[in-house]
């Protein structure tokens, strides 16, 4: 439901922000810049395959607007796609008909109201900081500095902003372990975490739905796969059932699902089948904000709309450990290149098949030798592969990062976290599966002077990628929290 801009230009960036009434999707901004949009994707190769036809949609006597106004929905070669995206077009039809005639949602218009404001005071930093680079708020914890952001005055701006006035509403529907409850170890940790930490933010959490505004849906793919899928018989309809079902009861019960379609609320999900739970409620998937790991656009990860987050493998629960190490300095790593991990996925094969037992500069395993620890390697190692397995998101993108080991990102169709805000390109590599045979004259290429100016990028924006309980200011959390008010301020809701 939300358009998505190609730039007009590789070097451009767009100022996107597009406004979902209630019964129309219209465009509010498009501000093309030099520099940082922090309210659009940056510049690169991502290809998006949606394309976009119009719909004349009956707008409702609530509009700011009279008469009609024009819809715009994705166009799909996938028949099963084309049909939920027509089947969401009239349930927008029967909405909007619904609509005619209600009193004005003024509660609604006061949170739309205070959104125009900060869309305008973000507009303004960047603006501000075309003219001036060295732009800065002082900050007594944190002044975002430095190569690792995109435009670091207009992050802190929007941070700011997002601390002094964002707010989230939890449904208190559902019980654990299926709801408000999620796992706090091994692969799908963040999962649990991020669901646990959202429930008890005294900051960003409000109990007045009328405060809010993004709603979250607390439900936890993991353990409804945990207690409920049978590996036999792997009937995955049971994500259908609860995830549909909760909606519908919530709906139901509360106004704010049906005003804005969904649009601004979010869900949150680690386990591979994250994409999937939502595809059972079109709304869920094509209007909410989706918080997934496994960010993929080949499999309708929308960049515009929904959110990438890391994924972090806390093996024993303890968030401590393995997080902050003592490290070698850039000087004392005496591996070139490093990775173990099983052989799956469409990458890895390539990987082990060039490297895998080859070369003792670039050490590739399928299971780390009895003599060696895995964490010292990653500690001596100047560079850390970061290959997708079966799914795109690798926890080892973030131990890379934790050891202060250069990540060399090695994926396809992958949206990186916080990509809004950070700049990739100034603390990893990356590397296309096509270029695997040469990854060692690739790394071998990168003199010493660049090399320390990357690792020095990756021990700062290490910050970023820290989890803390209770969490601090600028850490992964945080970066969570400013990623989906980001995706709020890219949505505009007439009640």
């Amino acid at each position: 439901m939300r358009e998505l801009y190609r730039r007009s230009h590789p070097c451009l960036t767009n100022f996107v922000l597009t406004s979902l009434a209630i019964v129309f999707v219209s465009l509010i901004a498009n501000y093309v810049s030099n520099t940082l949009s922090l309210l659009s994707l940056p510049c690169s190769p991502w290809t998006w395959t949606w394309t976009w036809t119009s719909t004349v949609v009956s707008s409702s006597s609530s509009s700011p607007t009279h008469s009609s106004k024009m819809a715009l929905y994705p166009t799909f070669s996938n028949p099963k796609m084309q049909r939920a995206v027509e089947k969401l077009i009239n349930e927008l039809n029967v909405e909007s008909m619904l609509r005619k005639g209600k009193k004005r949602d003024e509660k609604m218009e006061k949170i739309e109201s205070d959104l125009v404001r900060a869309r305008e005071l973000i507009k303004e930093a960047i603006v501000k900081s075309t003219r001036n680079s060295t732009l800065f708020v002082e900050d007594e914890d944190y002044v975002p500095k430095g190569q690792i952001y995109r435009n670091p005055y207009v992050f802190q701006r929007s941070y700011l902003l997002m601390e002094s006035m964002f707010k989230i509403f939890v449904y208190e529907e559902g019980e654990p372990p299926l709801f408000h409850y999620g796992p706090c170890k091994d692969i799908y940790s963040t999962e649990g975490i991020f669901l646990n930490m959202i429930e008890l933010s005294a900051k960003f959490r409000t109990r007045d739905p009328h405060q809010a505004h993004l709603f979250f849906l607390p439900f936890s793919v993991v353990m409804i796969l945990e207690h409920l899928f049978d590996p036999i018989i792997r009937d995955k309809a049971v994500l259908e059932r609860v995830v549909g079902d909760y909606v519908r009861i919530v709906s139901a019960k509360y106004p704010y699902w049906n005003r804005s379609l969904g649009a601004d609320h979010f869900m949150l999900s680690c386990h591979d089948w994250g994409p999937r739970a939502t595809w059972y409620v079109h709304q869920l998937y094509f209007t909410s904000i989706r918080a997934l790991c496994n960010a993929n656009t080949s499999e309708f990860f929308n960049p515009r709309k929904d959110v990438s987050f890391p994924e972090i493998n806390f093996k024993t629960g303890n968030i401590t450990v393995g997080q902050i190490l003592e490290h070698p300095s850039s000087f004392n790593r005496t591996i070139l290149a490093f990775f173990a991990g099983r052989l799956h996925g469409r990458i890895r094969p390539s990987l082990f098949e060039h490297w895998k037992d080859k070369d003792e500069d670039i050490r590739v395993y399928e299971k780390v030798p009895e003599n060696l620890s895995y964490q010292e390697l990653m500690k001596n190692s100047k560079y850390c592969l970061c290959p997708s397995g079966f799914e795109v998101a690798s926890p080892r993108i973030v131990e890379a990062i934790y050891a202060e080991c250069v990540p060399v990102l090695i994926s396809q169709d992958y949206i990186l976290p916080f990509s809004d805000v950070l700049d990739w390109t100034n603390f990893s590599i990356e590397v296309s599966v096509g270029e695997l045979p040469n990854l060692k004259r690739i790394l071998m290429g990168i003199n010493e002077e660049k090399y320390r100016r990357i690792h020095e990028n990756v021990k700062q924006v290490k910050r970023h990628f820290v989890v803390n309980d209770p969490p601090k200011r600028y850490d992964v959390f945080s970066m969570l929290i400013h990623s989906l008010w980001l995706r709020r301020l890219n949505v505009r809701i007439y009640g």
